[in-house]
């Protein structure tokens, strides 16, 4: 049995939650008000757990919240917030300053009752969630993390969890999942908000640069090293360095990120004399970084020194519920942009619900571009985004001597086509090549050799 406080100006649900949790044999009390509550938790020591809405006329739940962490004996008090109208914002903010959890409403008697247990077991195991570096409020800018599907929402708890500490951040997810917008609003959460945030992509710097990229070099280190330069990592002191498609870093850099993370400090080329730094590191991939762990293309001491606090970005057909919110706010954004606003028939919307988005995000914020350029009416319908729906080919368009082969030379003719294709796409670049065809590196130059194609 707890005591447990809730806190809502609703009267009906906050009545309405009382009995659920009465009926669990809890003892409840009731605030109707963020004032309310303080008052109460700094005069009742008895209560155990508060429910929290984060929606109320005089003080929001992120102020009782932010309140409560600054009152010692309080500050480990298992709170969770529970909101009808959950945005990215207030879910990494409530996470941020320590709720243990951020619910929609209206909220299931299982799950209260789950929610108790976790809240009961935490309890006996710690001193409570993790408290935030900082009192201070997160940043109003942009980018957000939009989309309020429980698939998402989940990433944005963990990220909101990830911003009150230092640790470093693994993200995951497909192409166009929004990796780096993650990264950054992870950094405009964290206390590190104020200092840089520095991006650089491991799989668009060719492997010979990419030592000076990231470390910087003295005078004289190399041919063409006319000056000194500090490198990426420098440039991000006291903030965030996000290290886009780590999966594509070589193994000899690998080596080296690895002792940074371990020693923090890193060696200019060229250099004898080690630099102290003090950066947060978020890395991000599309890769199956365990996968490449067991292929020996990745070290699995790294791996483990990245993936201290994982977050995993879902694919757009996992979060059916985020496409048209999406949609219209792109959609609005490109006509801010482009030209008249358009809206979405029943026909449009449908075709986007229907679409499998291989792209995820990133796709369909390219489409609502193209129609907010392109649609012949303020109405985008259904045939305005027949592009998405273009069919496959079929049999009939595979060339008949291809056909005709013994299955493993036809997938050599194949894989060694699609090599050439994506080598010239990408100008020759290996790493992109890599990337478009979905393969690390290594496989890459492996078949190169294998094809004589280098």
């Amino acid at each position: 049995m707890a005591h447990i406080l809730i806190v809502d100006d609703d009267d009906a649900f906050r009545e309405s939650l009382a009995e659920t949790l009465g009926d669990l044999g809890h003892v409840i009390e009731q605030a109707g008000s963020g004032h309310d509550a303080l008052a109460r938790l700094a005069s009742d020591t008895r209560i155990d757990c508060m429910f929290l809405d984060i929606r109320m006329p005089d003080l929001s739940g992120i102020d009782v919240l932010e309140r409560l962490r600054a009152m010692p004996a309080r500050a480990a008090l298992p709170v969770v917030v529970l909101t009808a109208f959950a945005t990215s914002d207030n879910t990494i903010h409530a996470m941020r300053l320590g709720a243990f959890e951020h619910l929609t409403k209206p909220v299931g008697r299982d799950a209260i009752a789950s929610l108790l247990r976790k809240i009961e077991a935490s309890n006996r195991g710690t001193s409570g969630p993790a408290l935030p570096a900082s009192n201070e409020d997160v940043t109003d800018g942009t980018p957000r993390l939009l989309g309020n599907s429980e698939a998402l929402r989940d990433a944005q708890k963990q990220i909101g969890r990830a911003a009150a500490t230092d640790s470093t951040v693994l993200i995951t997810g497909e192409t166009g999942t929004g990796k780096e917008v993650a990264a950054r609003v992870l950094h405009d959460a964290s206390r590190r908000r104020h200092a840089p945030f520095v991006a650089i992509n491991c799989a668009a710097i060719p492997a010979e640069l990419l030592e000076s990229e990231l470390f910087g070099h003295t005078r004289g280190a190399f041919t063409g090293a006319v000056t000194q330069r500090a490198g990426r990592i420098v440039e991000a002191n006291d903030g965030t360095l996000f290290l886009d498609e780590i999966g594509d870093l070589p193994l000899p850099m690998q080596a080296k990120l690895l002792r940074v993370i371990q020693e923090r400090t890193l060696t200019p080329v060229g250099s004898n004399t080690s630099v102290a730094i003090d950066v947060r590191i978020v890395a991000a991939t599309h890769r199956d970084l365990a996968a490449e762990v067991a292929a020996r293309t990745f070290r699995e001491d790294l791996f483990y020194r990245l993936n201290v606090i994982p977050v995993h970005l879902p694919p757009l057909r996992d979060r059916p519920d985020d496409i048209l919110p999406l949609a219209a706010h792109f959609l609005i954004a490109a006509a801010n942009l482009a030209g008249p606003a358009r809206t979405l028939s029943g026909d449009a919307e449908r075709s986007l619900l229907a679409h499998a988005w291989p792209g995820n995000v990133r796709e369909l914020k390219n489409a609502m571009e193209r129609v907010a350029a392109l649609a012949r009416g303020p109405l985008v319908t259904a045939d305005d985004l027949a592009f998405l729906t273009a069919p496959r080919a079929g049999v009939s368009e595979i060339p008949a001597a291809l056909l005709d082969l013994p299955l493993p030379q036809a997938i050599e003719w194949l894989e060694r086509a699609a090599i050439e294709r994506a080598l010239q796409q990408s100008a020759g670049n290996r790493a992109e090549a890599a990337r478009r065809l979905g393969i690390s590196r290594q496989s890459l130059y492996t078949k190169i050799a294998a094809y004589k194609l280098g």
